[in-house]
């Protein structure tokens, strides 16, 4: 672990082993004690180790010695985060026993309710990349059996599946922030469990598919809670029991979701590298509405760089891959590409090149096409920041107000953020009409998160 980066396998332990962080100093001072040390540590010495710094001396051998015993099994210092300079735990491409250990610490801390390391910050550089790289060049796993306590059998495959289905759409329904909660609570008593328990190399495949697509969406949930060191952590795991599973194109359905966040963030040059490797790697698994979806982010990433010959050649591409979609014919995973989504895209790109009339016939195709709650309110806030450039501004307003009723009851920072960004928009305009939609959207923003 870096020296900055949050202890979420000693955070999770702790929580695990079902003591304070005064009394875990109390054990070690009295474990050191009988290696002839003299130790005073005291709770903020703990909370130290839980933001990132590592003890010196015997200390992590003495934590290892303390949480084992109150857990009833060994543990070395790379089991709680505190491995020795340059010996840290593996990325991704980590065994998948210490990966899933791993996967589930984050999920334990995710879910406590009681103190815990601060939030992980967003990746960048090498380490944002490697987990890309990894599941693009490394091998995939030999076996994916496992013996365990219980068996793994179909029905719980079942039931991870209907999990991930039912989290989602209440994700769209209700937002990220509410939902986020309820799917943590359900990967740690459900989905742990079963990575833990035995199964044939077949079925192990498929639980590692199962469980990845159920923390994809426990990353867009903290994508959408404005978590984003934390999503990427979920993107991460995702794209990990991706490979395990062998199936290259749910790796690419991760890949696209790191690519949006990408966009969000701004890092518009790793938006499109990111979709050219989902685009590579998953190969022929790619299914049309994925491959949709990658151009047309990738558009709007060249957009934004202001390269518009590539830009318009992803669109052209984006638009001829929606037009392959067949319903029925697409895993569960891109049922958000629905119609009228590619349009929204491109409507975006058009935007940032300036082409408005180009912008306006995508974005109002886009709204007329049918769409889920969520869906529809980004569709309206396209087009409603279109019509306003274009200085239609009591079109703008009419649109923002079913934009603000569409979004009441969602908890959602992403979807707030947008509302926000059309509220002071619409009050740069001084229309009358913009000025009481932009009371439509205060009231809709009045509930607190």
């Amino acid at each position: 672990m870096g020296a900055t980066e949050p202890n979420i396998l000693l955070a999770a332990l702790i929580e695990e082993a079902g003591v304070s962080r005064a009394g875990l100093a109390a054990h070690i001072n009295r474990a050191g004690r009988s290696r002839g040390l003299s130790l005073r540590y005291e709770h903020t010495a703990v909370a130290r180790w839980l933001k990132g710094q590592r003890p010196r001396g015997q200390v992590p051998e003495l934590i290892c010695d303390v949480l084992g015993n109150r857990l009833n099994r060994h543990l070395s210092p790379d089991d709680i985060g505190l491995a020795p300079p340059g010996a840290g735990p593996a990325g991704s491409a980590a065994a998948l026993p210490g990966f899933v250990e791993r996967a589930t610490a984050l999920w334990r801390c995710d879910g406590q309710r009681g103190p815990c390391p601060p939030a992980p910050s967003v990746l960048t550089g090498t380490a944002a990349v490697m987990p890309v790289w990894e599941w693009e060049n490394a091998p995939e796993d030999a076996d994916a059996s496992r013996d365990g306590p219980t068996r793994v059998d179909g029905a719980d495959l079942v039931t991870l599946r209907a999990a991930r289905a039912h989290y989602e759409r209440m994700y769209r329904r209700a937002g990220g922030i509410v939902t986020r909660s309820r799917i943590v609570g359900f990967l740690n008593a459900e989905a742990a469990p079963l990575l833990r328990g035995g199964r044939s190399d077949a079925v192990g495949r498929r639980l590692h598919r199962a469980t990845g697509a159920l923390v994809a969406v426990a990353g867009i949930c903290a994508y959408d809670s404005d978590a984003h060191g934390l999503a990427q952590r979920y993107f991460h795991q995702a794209l990990r029991l991706a490979r395990a599973s062998g199936d290259r194109g749910f790796g690419g359905y991760v890949m696209a979701l790191l690519v949006n966040q990408s966009l969000y963030l701004s890092d518009y040059r790793q938006s499109v590298a990111f979709a050219r490797a989902a685009l590579r790697a998953a190969g022929r698994h790619v299914s049309p509405a994925l491959a949709a979806d990658l151009y047309a982010m990738q558009a709007k990433a060249h957009a934004r760089i202001g390269d518009g010959t590539s830009a318009l050649e992803c669109i052209r591409r984006a638009e001829a891959q929606a037009e392959r979609i067949r319903p029925g014919h697409e895993p569960d995973e891109t049922g958000y590409v629905q119609p009228g989504l590619v349009d929204v895209q491109v409507a975006e790109a058009l935007l940032s090149l300036g082409d408005l009339s180009g912008a306006r016939e995508h974005a109002v195709t886009a709204v007329r096409t049918p769409a889920h709650d969520r869906g529809r309110v980004h569709r309206l806030a396209m087009l409603t920041q279109v019509e306003l450039c274009r200085g239609e501004a009591d079109r703008a307003a009419a649109t923002a107000v079913e934009m603000a009723e569409r979004a009441v009851g969602m908890e959602s920072r992403r979807l707030r953020d947008r509302l926000r960004a059309v509220r002071d928009d619409l009050v740069a305009s001084g229309c009358a009409d913009a000025r009481h939609a932009a009371e439509r959207i205060d009231a809709a923003l009045r509930v607190p998160l």
